[in-house]
Parts: C-alpha cells; sequence; structure tokens
C-alpha cells in the first residue's frame, strides 16, 4: 500500500488516494480516504471498494499485468482528474466529480 499522489484538500477534509495490492490475482487497485483538515492523522472515512482498478486490455496486459498506479492528481474547477501508468505500459486518466467523490467516501465504512 501506499500514497498515490499528494492529497487534495476539500471542505470537508483532505482527500487521499492510495494504491494497493488486493487478493486474488495480484491487482492493483485504487481506493480514497478522507483525513481531517487540522489533523490529517485522524481518517475521517474511507471506500470500501476500488474507485479505479484495471478494466481496459492496455491496463490489464502490459509489462505489469492488471496495474493502475496513480502519481497525480488536479482539480480544475469540480473534477479531479487523476494520472496514472496502466500495466506500466501507458499513461491514463481519469475524471470524477471532485464533490461525488468526497461524499463516496463518506459513505465509506468508519476505520477501525
Amino acid at each position: 500500500m501506499g500514497i498515490a499522489a499528494p492529497p487534495v484538500e476539500t471542505e470537508k477534509g483532505w482527500l487521499l488516494l492510495y494504491h494497493g495490492i488486493c487478493d486474488p490475482g495480484n491487482i492493483y487497485r485504487v481506493g480514497a480516504a478522507l483525513l481531517n483538515l487540522e489533523d490529517p492523522t485522524k481518517i475521517i472515512a474511507r471506500t470500501d471498494y476500488p474507485i479505479l482498478e484495471p478494466e481496459m486490455p492496455w491496463e490489464k496486459e502490459g509489462l505489469t499485468p492488471n496495474v493502475v498506479f496513480p502519481c497525480g492528481m488536479v482539480v480544475l474547477g469540480k473534477t479531479l482528474f487523476v494520472y496514472y501508468g496502466g500495466a506500466d505500459r501507458v499513461t491514463g486518466v481519469a475524471a470524477a466529480n471532485l464533490d461525488d467523490l468526497v461524499e463516496a467516501v463518506l459513505r465509506g465504512p468508519m476505520p477501525r
């Protein structure tokens, strides 16, 4: 597991994307967490499902198959753009409405 990109500040907390390998199949996926604005060591919520996972052939087939590996995020208006490597062969970009993503994280389970 590791941080995918520097966190993005939102009204409800720091949005942090992280990547990790899950079983079965050694698939590299991305999850999201919301951290406290004043104390980012405190997790407010996180998703219990991946927000990005290999789906396209160029994410599933390559030097390292079944990998999406985010390295950067940019917010333009209300859209979050996540730049990532696919199968260690290509670069892709995924986009999501920032407010919708934050709300989805807040609906996730509270950390243990």
